[in-house]
């Protein structure tokens, strides 16, 4: 048996699933670049995969394959660039078990990304959103769940796979509504609704019903929809809301457009609220077109309690910032304790801590 083939083995069950805990999306991502470079290695040489070396894969047949996906199978730039990333992390994998191949190994890693260039991102402006949510047809109950689906896609900004991922448990619909989902990088968000939405959201649980745990836009059979899917209702919808509004003929929308369609969809989606012993997060008025306002953690008493020193703020660093729970119910329990101790006059209620100007 060549060194290849159960060094390719190990590098999908040892090193991306038992080591990296790889997503099962980076797996496919990954066995379906070898499976085409193994494919097109057994056309040029007429090598089964099970009787290839690695010194059948040097950096010459690497970039003949990388030439062959642009050319041949048209696939962009950043698809090509994908590929070498998978190929690439083997090697990286291959280099630690096969040292006598490192001569080999380094040519293939200093194949260069190669460079594209980027589009302007798309945008819908507010007129645009509200007619592509208002396009379905309420009166079945697809368009009801459709419009319930858009709706959310535009207040919070989620990926095609977070919305599709959602559970009837995942939403909040009491005080301070929010949905919940693990996004990219197993990352947990909890992203606020406003009241439009609570409202369409509990009509439409209401008539959905079913298991906390079934999904909360299901499809026909009652099974999670598709990405596919939610790209032809997108679509679908689209086409509808040209006629009410002719802007949308010369943009093409995604779901990922809604989270571009105004300054607080982009703020909702990136800033995750964390849960917090000084009281529930509580979110203020709308900020205007490009402004950012920061989200207030108000403590049982209604007070705000003042900022770590060491936190800088949002202008300094251009970041959100949200509640830090360890640090500013400290911080606020300290600096009353030290208030209560530095006056003369005797107290019958907590200090008043005013924040820094």
């Amino acid at each position: 048996m060549s060194a290849l083939a159960p060094t390719l083995e190990a590098f999908f069950t040892d090193r991306l699933i038992s080591q990296r805990h790889a997503s099962p999306h980076t797996v496919a991502a990954d066995r379906d670049a070898w499976r085409l470079l193994l494919r097109f290695v057994r056309a040029r040489t007429g090598k089964e995969p099970c009787q290839l070396d690695l010194a059948d894969l040097d950096a010459a047949i690497i970039g003949a394959f990388l030439d062959h996906l642009e050319q041949e199978r048209r696939n962009s730039v950043r698809t090509r660039n994908a590929r070498l990333a998978a190929i690439r992390s083997f090697f990286h994998y291959a280099a630690l078990r096969h040292p006598e191949h490192a001569g080999l190994i380094a040519r293939v890693l200093a194949i260069p990304t190669k460079r594209c260039e980027r589009t302007e991102v798309s945008y819908l402006t507010r007129p645009e959103l509200d007619a592509i949510v208002d396009a379905p047809n309420r009166d079945t109950w697809a368009g009801r769940r459709d419009h319930a689906l858009l709706d959310v896609a535009a207040q919070t900004g989620l990926r095609v796979s977070e919305l599709t991922g959602l559970r009837n448990c995942d939403v909040e619909l009491g005080t301070g509504a929010h949905v919940r989902c693990t996004g990219k990088g197993r990352k947990d968000r909890s992203t606020p609704l406003p009241k439009d939405t609570v409202a369409v959201l509990r009509v439409w649980m209401h008539e959905r019903g079913g298991a906390p745990s079934d999904p909360l836009f299901p499809s026909m059979r009652g099974t999670p929809l598709s990405r596919g899917a939610v790209q032809d209702l997108v679509a679908k919808h689209t086409a509808t809301a040209t006629r009410r509004c002719p802007s949308l003929a010369t943009k093409h929308p995604r779901p990922t457009s809604f989270a571009t369609a105004a300054p607080w969809n982009c703020y909702a989606a990136a800033w995750t609220p964390r849960s917090s012993r000084c009281g529930s997060v509580t979110r203020r008025s709308r900020p205007r077109a490009g402004s950012i306002s920061t989200p207030t953690c108000r403590s049982k008493n209604g007070r705000s309690p003042a900022p770590p020193r060491s936190t800088p703020s949002p202008a300094a660093t251009g970041r959100r910032t949200g509640c830090s729970p360890s640090s500013t119910a400290s911080d606020y329990a300290a600096r009353a304790r030290r208030h209560q101790h530095s006056s003369t006059r005797p107290t019958t209620s907590p200090a008043i801590i005013r924040p820094r100007a």
